[in-house]
């Protein structure tokens, strides 16, 4: 029976994450590569861009985080200012309700927040993410 390299590749990866250790150490996968007829060099720029994808993916998760909590801190001020004018406008003028209009300016704020924070796909996202990254 002949397998193609996709076939090879998906039977690998199936054994390898049945395998009981669960952890393989450099020499291992250095093993493993030349058993494949993976050349070192071959192996090795691979693993340095798969750390860089795994420094990249955690650096947009940290960032991630970051934006999210800053929005609910906004989510957070809105509501006790908000709670804190209505309560404030029933008590000294429940005829006319003023604050309604504070509530609705922020509140449109506080969606366009909301929306950049969890738009993750856009370019604004690539450019706040790239300056992010270069301040820390």
């Amino acid at each position: 029976m002949t397998y193609d390299s996709e076939d090879v590749q998906k039977i690998l990866e199936i054994a390898l994450t049945r395998k009981q250790e669960g952890e393989f150490s450099r020499e291992q996968l250095i093993e493993m590569a030349s058993e494949l007829g993976i050349s070192s060099d071959i192996l090795e720029k691979t693993e340095r861009k798969w750390l860089f994808q795994q420094e990249e993916e955690r650096s947009r998760r940290t960032f991630n985080t970051f934006r999210r909590r800053a929005f609910w801190g906004h989510f957070v001020s809105f509501l006790a200012v908000n709670l804190f004018l209505i309560l404030l406008n029933l008590i000294t003028s429940p005829g006319y309700f003023w604050a309604i209009f504070p509530a609705l300016g922020w509140g449109l704020g506080l969606f366009f927040h909301w929306w950049g924070v969890y738009q993750s796909k856009s370019e604004d996202y690539e450019i706040a993410f790239q300056k992010w990254r270069s301040q820390i």
